[in-house]
Formats: structure tokens, sequence, C-alpha cells
């Protein structure tokens, strides 16, 4: 007799759904269990079992790569070689039919719709959110992220929206990551390293460049947080990747890149001048994207139908200069070939910025590290092109410019040096373009953060006033909220009690700031006992002047279900170290917090942290 497959229950059969879910997770947690029970037996360490953990990382990193690009490349047979098959399209002829550049990404965006409505929480998951989940949030990444954000991406850049592929693969290896570390019952700080593992393999799988992806994760994804136990894992996984890469593609760079070589000593003047063009052009892309993206949210209509209009709008651009349509890999080796003209890539430096605006402002998934190598690309051969007019025997080819802006435009954007730097190095392989690429990439910087705090990738949290840069402190603290600290039975007195009064009920106090109420219960302001130390020596006016003449009617407050870490930037700008806590909805005062209590839940924190990793 043939077996019947398993069917779930019915809805209605609530008693045997909750019997077949518990079976599983039962069976869930004695598979955990056993894992673990044989790896104890074994004696297998912690650093051994997070470096087999790397390596299965990067294979799946590794074969996710090779799913990703697969995808891209078949959303663009799909969409654009079909479409240019029927339509009679092609880049390279003007005529009517260059209008069907606008039809590809709105038909991307169009089949992107069922997603917006089944998961709309997913689309939303841009690489900002995604840093949020990793650095604040614990790093929990459900497991259909990979789908949804994959396949989303792939149709973006497939059908020819202005976005790149390295950001999106970032998200889909740092979600294997947390999927493994989260069956294996990980702790917070082992799930984040593996996420760095994820991340780190992607990058160098996406670029044939293993030291750029260690240094991405680090840099871009666990904000420089080093600890050498996570930066083995994390090479041990960014190597394993690029193995499976190589195995795939064979060992040969993302870009085809001429030999670099520095003709004279006169053009690190000439780089460093880069540098700060690129770091203003990043200053001004970070902007621009950051206000396109505020456009598209304000805007009133239907919000499926925003992805449709920022897919018609790169259309447009693309009509024009169609080389900004993609992930433009081809047409940055042509740059750094040389076999572009000046009057082109001046002016697809403002087409393509404009380009990736509007399509990641509205809401189609891509990332943005293609397109500042793009947009460094051209910027740099344009600057080569004027200094070989100026200089012609002193220079070399605006190809060689074109390389260097690439690095320069990459760290002014995502404010990451170290990642653009390596970046380069492994693309040329030649130590000569060391100190160019330094000095352009680290002036750039320099430039960019001058003009804007934040990277492309944390601009959109720090307008939502999070700062995933301000230190493991604040990573800590911003998951503890003031009611769980603050002195709830903290003694608040009436504005109108007097000095003497309130001198002899205070003998030992256990705060030293005192709110005041007023009658109908609201904070009328706060008193220190440094307020009295000349007072006391006046007994003439101790039964005449009421401790609200007294009162600093001006005080910071803070409310119950604020952060830790709000509470301590509160602290920054006022001299009190206890601060009067009120409630959200009435402003009754319901306790008092000190910087002392904010230290000392620190402490706790850290030592659960460390007990449970």
């Amino acid at each position: 007799m043939k077996r019947q497959p398993y069917r779930r229950p019915p809805r209605w059969s609530t008693p045997l759904v909750l019997i077949h879910d518990l079976h599983l997770l039962r069976r869930f947690v004695r598979l955990r269990r056993g894992v673990f029970s044989l790896l104890s037996r074994l004696r297998v360490s912690e650093n051994t079992l997070m470096a087999v953990l790397a390596v299965g990382i990067g294979f799946l990193a590794g074969l996710c790569n090779y799913a990703f690009r697969s995808c891209i490349d078949f959303f663009r047979w799909l969409i654009i070689d079909n479409g240019a098959r029927l339509t009679g399209y092609s880049p390279d002829v003007w005529d009517a039919n260059r209008l069907w550049a606008i039809a590809f990404p709105v038909i991307g965006a169009a089949f992107m719709l069922p997603f917006f409505i089944r998961y709309k929480e997913d689309m939303a998951f841009g690489f900002p959110r995604f840093l949020e989940r990793v650095n604040l949030r614990g790093g929990r990444l459900p497991l259909r992220l990979m789908f949804t954000r994959g396949i989303s991406s792939a149709l973006t850049i497939g059908s020819g929206g202005s976005a790149g592929q390295e950001g999106p693969i970032a998200q889909i290896g740092g979600t294997a990551g947390s999927v493994v570390g989260h069956l294996l019952g990980m702790s917070e700080e082992r799930l984040k390293v593996l996420i760095g593992c994820g991340v780190s393999g992607g990058v160098a799988a996406t670029f044939n460049a293993p030291l750029a992806g260690v240094f991405f994760a680090h840099e871009i994804v666990l904000l420089s947080s080093f600890e050498l136990s996570s930066f083995t894992s994390i090479v041990i996984s960014s190597g394993m990747a690029t193995v499976v890469s190589r195995a795939m593609y064979g060992d040969i760079p993302a870009f085809d890149v001429p030999a670099y070589q520095l003709v004279h000593p006169l053009e690190l003047v000439l780089y460093a001048l880069l540098g700060i063009v690129c770091g203003c052009l990043a200053a001004i892309f970070i902007i621009g994207y950051g206000k396109t993206k505020a456009f598209f949210d304000r805007l009133q209509v239907n919000p499926l139908w925003k992805p449709v209009i920022g897919g018609f709008l790169v259309g447009c651009v693309g009509v024009f200069l169609p080389q900004v349509q993609g992930n433009g890999y081809g047409f940055i080796e042509k740059a750094v070939g040389n076999d572009v003209g000046w009057l082109l890539v001046t002016l697809l430096i403002a087409g393509k910025i404009v380009a990736t605006c509007v399509t990641l402002g509205s809401g189609l998934p891509g990332g943005t590290f293609a397109p500042s190598l793009f947009i460094g690309s051209v910027t740099g051969m344009s600057f080569g092109f004027l200094a070989n007019l100026l200089f012609p025997l002193q220079t070399a080819t605006p190809g060689a410019y074109a390389l260097v802006g690439m690095g320069a435009f990459l760290t002014s954007v995502t404010h990451a040096p170290m990642t653009g730097i390596f970046l380069l190095f492994e693309m040329t392989g030649s130590y000569k373009v060391i100190v160019p690429i330094m000095l352009a990439c680290s002036i750039g910087t320099a430039v960019a953060r001058h003009f804007r705090k934040d990277g492309i990738d944390t601009a959109d949290l720090a307008a939502r006033g999070i700062d995933l840069r301000a230190g493991r402190e604040e990573t800590v603290l911003e998951k503890i909220q003031v009611r769980g600290v603050m002195m709830h039975d903290a003694e608040v007195l009436p504005e109108s009690m007097t000095i003497r009064q309130f001198l002899e009920r205070a003998h030992t106090p256990r705060q030293h700031t005192f709110p005041l109420v007023n009658t109908g219960g609201g904070l009328a302001g706060v008193v220190t006992i440094h307020d009295f130390l000349g007072v006391v020596f006046e007994p003439d006016i101790l039964d005449q002047v009421p401790l609200g003449e007294m009162a600093t009617t001006d005080a910071i407050t803070v409310q119950g279900d604020e952060s830790l870490a709000a509470v301590l930037r509160k602290m920054d700008i006022t001299p009190l170290d206890e601060l009067p806590v009120v409630d959200s909805g009435n402003g009754r005062v319901i306790g008092i917090l000190s910087r002392r209590e904010v230290i000392a839940a620190y402490n706790r924190a850290i030592v659960e942290r460390t007990f449970r990793a």
C-alpha cells in the first residue's frame, strides 16, 4: 500500500496543531542538545567550533552568491534581452525604440508587486535596517529574507534599476549565518560573529577579493568592533567563499583592469585633489539619497505605485544614458580601460547619482556599493582627462584615475576606508596603487565626514535618532529602558514647602536632586542639595522662601520608555547627575534616575552577556 504524504492538521483542529508543533519543537531541541553533547564529548573548544561553523557559512555564502548572480542574469535575459529582441531596442542606436528603456524597469517593479503586498516588512528591510537588527536587536534574521530580498533585488538589477548586488548579497550571507547560529542556540555575541562571517563570505565571493570581504564585514557591518576570535572566523569564512566562487567562475577579478603605473610624484598631489572631489560628491550623493527617499515617503499615492514610479523615472534617465541601468560593471571596465570619452563620463556622474537615488529612494531593493564604484570611476576618469590636459607629461592615463576614483568615492560614501583600499589592491594586484589609493581614500573620507557625519548605510538610521557608531556602551544601553532602572520611590516635594521644612526632613537623603510638583501634580522644577549651601546660614529666610523660588524650572526630564543611551546623551548637556522621570501621558513625576544607576545597569548587562556567551 502506497504511503500517503503527511498533511498538516486543519486550522480548526487546534489541539492537533499544538501537538504537531510541540512534537517538532521537541525533535529540534533533542537535535540541538545532541550536537552540543557530541561536541562536548569530542572536547571541541569554542574557537574550533566557530572555525568549523565559519567554513560552513563561507561555503553557503559562496553558493548563495552563485544563485543570486544567476538570478540577476536570468531576469536580465527574461526582461531586457527578450524585450530588446521583441521591440528592436538597442542602447547604441538613436531611434524611437530607445523609449523601450522606460518599460524594462517598470516591468521589473510590476513583477515585484506581489512581494510588496505579501512581504511588506521584508521589502522595507534594507541595508540600514539590517545593520540595526545586527547591532541593536540581537541579530536574529528570518530565513525567508534570503529569498524575498534576493529575488526582489535580482529583479531590480536585472530589469535595469540602478542598484548594486553587494548590499543584498551581504544581507543574504548574513541571514545564512544568523539562521545557522539560531538553530544551534548561539548567544547574541556569537550570533553577531556568524552574521559577520556570512557577510564577508558574500562580498568576498562577489568581488573575488577575500580581504575586501573581511574589512567590509568589520568596518560596515560590525562597526569596527575588532576582536581576535571574531576576526579569525570572518577570515576563514571569507576565504572559503572565495574558493567556492573561484571554483564556479574561475580565478578572475570582478573587473579586468590594466596594470597601474605612477608616472610622476606630482600625481600624488592630483590624487589628493581627486580625494577632495570624491568626498564632496559623496556628501552630495548621501544628501540626495536622503531627500529622494523623504520625497517618496511623503508622496501621497498608493505605496504600491512608488516602486513603479521609481522604475519609470530610472527608465527615463536610461533613454538618454543607458549606461546607468543595472550594476554598471561592464561600463566600469571600459572606464578603467580608457575606452570612453570625456563628455560621456562627465554626464554620467550626475546621471548615475540621480538614477541611483530614484531607484533606492522609491523603495526598489538593491545596494549602493556598485553605484558608488560606478560614480567613482566616471568621476576619476573625468578628473583624469583634465589632469592629462594640464600636465600631459606627468600624468597617467585617465583610466588610472578612474581606478583610484572608484576606491576614493566608495570609501567616502560608506566611511569605510580599509574596505576600499584593500578592494582596489586585490583588483589590481599592484603595490604601486597602495600610496595613491590610501591618499585619495583617507582624504575623501575625511571630507565626506566633514559634511556628513554618517555614511549612506547609516544616514537613514541617524535620521531616526539611531547612532550605531556610538560604541559598545551605547549599543548595550539602547536595550535598557529607564523604567526598569530608575528609583521608583524617589522623594518628591511640593513647590510650596519652605526651606526649613525641607531641612527638617532631609537629614539623610537618598538622593541629591529633588523634583518639585505644583498643586496639579505636574513638575514645577528641581532643587539640589548644593542649592542650600549658602542659605542655611541665613535663618531669617528659612521660613519665608518656598522651594519653588529656588528651583531650576527648565530642568531636563526623561520618560520611562526612553533608553539609557538617550538618557546619557541628555546628561552630557546638563550639570545634574540625577534627572526626574515623568510619565509620557500626564507629565507626573514617577521617579528619579541617576548616572550611578545607569553605570550599574550597564555593568550588570555586560556581566549577563558574558555569562550567556
